[in-house]
Parts: structure tokens; C-alpha cells; sequence
């Protein structure tokens, strides 16, 4: 086993439990099902299973795609309950663990249901088959890294990725705005240099700026046209400031971009 997959804690335990979980749930059960998140995973699991309802505490729509939609209070404290939050999964685990409401995440559901056309996890796609063909690589990238913070935290999303084990994703939280900017990082305010790549509206550089005041330099590349005016719109006047309208790569060549504001990627 490669030295970037972390041995899952309670294992088998771990894993009896969730196939339980997974079997009354995907079976017709007496015990009242919910899923927890409107999202694209809510309506794969829909396809396959009648639940009860869709939580949702913060919508004041009462149906989703044929389902009711209710509020935590509402729901039995027998009910079982998937958790379809692909964003922030420790953080609604935890509410219903302490509302004491039996769950299971997306990511154990995916493992374990034996539903084989389940939406997969979205930036998730093959990295199993990526990461059996390039193993050695990624390897190569953890040696790199010349920190003990940045390698613990390559490891563990790595051994997520193929594990699909939320304690891989324990001590991690969701910064959004800090995101490229972590403390471990220790960056200067005088000296650096930024390269934006994706500048979408400017929003990042701006950030480097407000940590990093006497910058040496920032590239932004952008090629979509109306964010790459957003970007010129929001640094303007600032020194020493490139901005590119280009996409960045290892060779030059030209590629049609399908614009799906932060979403936009490559397209045929």
C-alpha cells in the first residue's frame, strides 16, 4: 500500500456499520428516510429510493423534485438520514450527531449501497484509476512539498479521495476566502509574488494585496473575456500588475472555453 493511503481507523467496524445503514436504507424498511441537502446527489438518489422527505432548513419551498421538504425539527428520531452535503460534510454530520439522528455521508453511501449510477462526487471523478496509473507521481509531488503541514494535508485528501472516510477530512474546515493564503504559508508583506491563474473576477489578487501590501508582482491569467475586463475593472490603477488573456499551460496551442462563470473549463 503506497505511503499517501491512510489506514482507516475502526475499519471493519466502520465499514458493518455503514453497509447496515446502507441496506435499510436502499430496502423497503419500516423506519422513516430523509436525505439531508438539495443538490444534484439528493435527485440521483431519488431515482432509486423513496424517502420521506429532503432536509432543508434554510428554504421556504415545500416541495423538491416530487419530495416534501422539511425542517430538522420535523424529522423522528428513529428516521435514518443521507447526508448529500458534498461541501461541508463534517459540518452537517455534526449537527444531526448532536441532534442524535443516525446518518450516514454521501461518500459512505456511494461505497457501500451498491447503487452503481450514482452521481459521482463532483472534482472526484476517476482519481482512483488517475491515481493507480500514476502512483509514482504523485509520489514525487508529496517529496516536493517542504513542509510537515503541506504534506499531511496532501496525504489526507489523497487517502480521501480513494477512501471516501470522513475522519481523513478531520482538522479541516471551510475558508473559502483564505483558501491560497494559509497562515503556514507565511508570506511577506513586501517581496512577493502572486501568479492568479483562472483570475475570474480579481477577487484573489485582491486578497494577496490586502497580506501582501509592497508585492513584488502579480500574473493573472484569464482568457474569458468578460471576467478578463472584470479583472482589469477591479486592479486597475494598482502597480505592477500583468494581466494576461490567456489560459496557462505547458505549450501553446488553441482551445475553445465553455464559460460557466467559476465553472468554466475546456470544451470541444
Amino acid at each position: 500500500m503506497s505511503a499517501l493511503i491512510l489506514e482507516p481507523q475502526n475499519k471493519v467496524a466502520k465499514r458493518s456499520a455503514a453497509i447496515d445503514f446502507c441496506t435499510k436504507f436502499c430496502a423497503e424498511d419500516p423506519c422513516p428516510k430523509y436525505i439531508f441537502g438539495r443538490n444534484v446527489y439528493t435527485r440521483s438518489v431519488l431515482e432509486h429510493i423513496k424517502v420521506d422527505g429532503v432536509i432543508d432548513d434554510f428554504t421556504s419551498e415545500t416541495i423538491f423534485h416530487g419530495v416534501p421538504i422539511r425542517k430538522t425539527s420535523y424529522v423522528e428520531n428513529n428516521a435514518l438520514i443521507l447526508i448529500a452535503a458534498g461541501g461541508r460534510p463534517l459540518s452537517a454530520k455534526k449537527q444531526l450527531d448532536e441532534l442524535g439522528l443516525h446518518n450516514i455521508d454521501y461518500f459512505s453511501f456511494l461505497k457501500y449501497s451498491g447503487l452503481k449510477s450514482l452521481t459521482p462526487v463532483v472534482f472526484n471523478e476517476q482519481f482512483a484509476d488517475d491515481f493507480r496509473v500514476h502512483e509514482a507521481d504523485y509520489e514525487w509531488i508529496h517529496g516536493l512539498l517542504a513542509d510537515e503541514t503541506s504534506r499531511t494535508i496532501f496525504r489526507k485528501l489523497v487517502s480521501f479521495r480513494l477512501n471516501y472516510d470522513l475522519d481523513d477530512l478531520q482538522g479541516f474546515s471551510a475558508r473559502e476566502p483564505e483558501q491560497y493564503f494559509e497562515d503556514f504559508l507565511q508570506l511577506a508583506p513586501a517581496g512577493e509574488t502572486f501568479i492568479d491563474v483562472g483570475g475570474f473576477n480579481g477577487y484573489n489578487s485582491l486578497e494577496f494585496i490586502k497580506r501582501c501590501p509592497e508585492y513584488s508582482a502579480i500574473h493573472l491569467f484569464e482568457p474569458e473575456p468578460e471576467n478578463y475586463r472584470k479583472c482589469m475593472e477591479a486592479l486597475q490603477g494598482m502597480p505592477n500588475i500583468y494581466c494576461h488573456p490567456h489560459g496557462l499551460s505547458d505549450k501553446k496551442e488553441t482551445l475553445r472555453l465553455e464559460p460557466q462563470g467559476s465553472g468554466s473549463k475546456i470544451s470541444a
